[in-house]
């Protein structure tokens, strides 16, 4: 079963409530008053659950663009930049929080670091994946 058949939102969110069976995934301490980006005003408001959303999240676009790297991944969590009566511009989303987020999602043995090129999903975490889509298609028909 492919990602790509089920609504993206109804797949992070069930796959950030299996991430939490994960022992290596957990929020990193302070996280809850992270923000993801420079240019917004306020840390996340789902809090703890947010890491779990975020790593779902990053699990999906590795699959979907992978190799990827974390700049092209800061790219895509990026937004736009207001500076006042200035025009905008876009900006990158923070580097920290997908870092610590993928390495965790290597030590869970779900992404795997190819060389000079980036990470890409490992057979387990496109199994996890593959399955979860198919669960969710199951309960909507």
């Amino acid at each position: 079963m492919s990602i790509y058949v089920v609504e993206p939102e109804a797949l992070i969110k069930v796959m950030a409530e299996k991430l939490k069976e994960f022992p290596e995934i957990k929020p990193p301490e302070g996280s809850q008053f992270w923000k993801t980006a420079f240019f917004k005003e306020l840390a996340p408001i789902d809090g703890e659950n947010f890491w779990y959303i975020r790593t779902a999240s990053l699990l999906r676009k590795v699959k979907k663009f992978g190799p990827i790297g974390v700049n092209k991944l800061r790219k895509k969590y990026g937004g736009r930049n207001r500076n006042g009566s200035g025009l905008n511009h876009s900006a990158k989303g923070s580097g920290k929080i997908i870092r610590v987020a993928l390495q965790q999602l290597e030590k869970a043995k779900l992404l795997v670091k190819k060389e000079k090129e980036g990470r890409i999903v490992s057979p387990e975490g496109i199994s996890l994946l593959e399955r979860t889509a198919y669960s969710i298609l199951r309960k909507t028909k």
